[in-house]
């Protein structure tokens, strides 16, 4: 067996919530309860996985995925979340968390969504129907949406006023809608809604995207504001959920935000500032015409604040071990030599023949240049 990513060795480490008061390890066991998790061998899950598996307040863990991962302590099942017969597999867990969701920017739209909510409909079926009493679903801060008239913060009650027009968002309001309606189908079936913030730590998303740029694009009249969540304290507080340390939707996060001025300060990434209609209207070309995987949509959730308040983890006890400073000198570590201009990666021949200062013109004029380009090959 391969060694584990050193993220996943990271996350065995992680500190219990409440380290001081853990009984011993047998009698702990013996008494914590079975948790499952789906999407067990990669990204988040993984992680969760292996801090599960590490941790004496945890009976048992059951892995699902569509391959079997590095978590050897784990008890592993190898079958897609779509399949009915998951329910078999799910028998004896007390918690599902469902971490089984395909967010992969280059992922056909249709196709994602209909894995996304299927995956989620059958396992929250399928748990209910095996005697499951709780399901921990993990979307988004995003579901908030991102407007200009957004308090800063925002309150884990405020209303989910974010649309389909960003990267899998619609996919994320769905199935909040489907966590809501399971207890009213299922009753005795309780579901908790993790939403954390811009996640950083092993991802790769339109947001994360963003800070690939050889300058950081700026629309005039917006005033971004970045909350940043760190993959270890997602998985600190998922863990809370699976122990039922807390219940119902909450966000996770650092506490506080960044203006833009302080990220670029920070960062010493200039910006590039442009009018709204060309920002926008060149985010719509280019992906209509396939040169970007982010649709228009996701530059929103760089213009307009969507900061929430952590409260509720808060009032639970949990803490964040990362501040939005720290996670975003990961994030520029994690990315360094990566060039991404409008959500597309370039290769480095082409991002140093573009230069820095002249990248995102150059590249806010390929949609034509591409039409020029098939008009012409359709003359031969």
């Amino acid at each position: 067996m391969s060694s584990p990513d050193p993220q996943v060795r990271a996350a065995r480490n992680l500190a219990d919530p409440s380290p001081e008061s853990k009984p011993t390890k047998n009698s702990a066991r013996s008494r914590g309860p079975v948790v499952a998790v789906t999407g067990a061998a990669s990204g988040v899950g993984e992680l969760l996985t292996a801090h599960l598996a590490a941790s004496d307040r945890i009976k048992q863990v059951i892995a699902i995925d569509e391959r079997r991962g590095d978590v050897s302590e784990a008890t592993w099942h190898i079958l897609d979340v779509r399949d009915p017969a998951i329910a078999e597999k799910l028998r004896g867990a007390d918690v599902v968390v469902h971490l089984a969701l395909d967010l992969d920017l280059e992922t056909d739209p249709a196709a994602r969504t209909a894995y996304n909510v299927r995956g989620t409909q059958t396992v929250l079926t399928a748990a209910a129907a095996v005697g499951v009493h709780r399901v921990v679903l993990c979307t988004s801060a995003m579901v908030y949406g991102a407007l200009p008239d957004n308090d800063i913060p925002l309150s884990e009650d405020a209303e989910l006023r974010a649309t389909a027009e960003a990267t899998g968002v619609g996919d994320l309001l769905e199935i909040e809608r489907l966590g809501r309606r399971a207890p009213r189908a299922h009753p005795g079936l309780n579901v908790t809604v993790v939403r954390p913030t811009v996640l950083v730590g092993g991802t790769d998303t339109a947001l994360t995207r963003y800070f690939e740029s050889p300058r950081l694009l700026v629309v005039a009249g917006s005033r971004p504001a970045w909350q940043f969540c760190h993959v270890d304290d997602l998985v600190s507080a998922l863990e809370y959920a699976a122990l039922e340390q807390i219940e119902g939707e909450f966000a996770v996060g650092c506490d506080g935000w960044l203006e833009q001025e302080e990220v670029e300060e920070l960062s010493g990434v200039r910006r590039m500032e442009l009018p709204s209609a060309v920002a926008l209207g060149a985010a719509a070309r280019l992906h209509r015409i396939g040169l970007t995987p982010s649709p228009a949509g996701d530059l929103a959730y760089t213009m307009h604040p969507w900061v929430v308040s952590v409260s509720r983890l808060h009032d639970a006890g949990w803490r964040p071990r990362w501040t939005n400073e720290e996670v975003l000198a990961a994030l520029l570590e994690e990315v360094e030599g990566r060039h991404t201009v409008a959500g597309r990666r370039l290769g480095r021949k082409d991002a140093t023949a573009a230069g820095a200062a002249g990248a995102t013109v150059a590249l806010l004029g390929t949609a034509a240049l591409v039409r020029r380009a098939r008009k012409a090959r359709r003359r031969f």
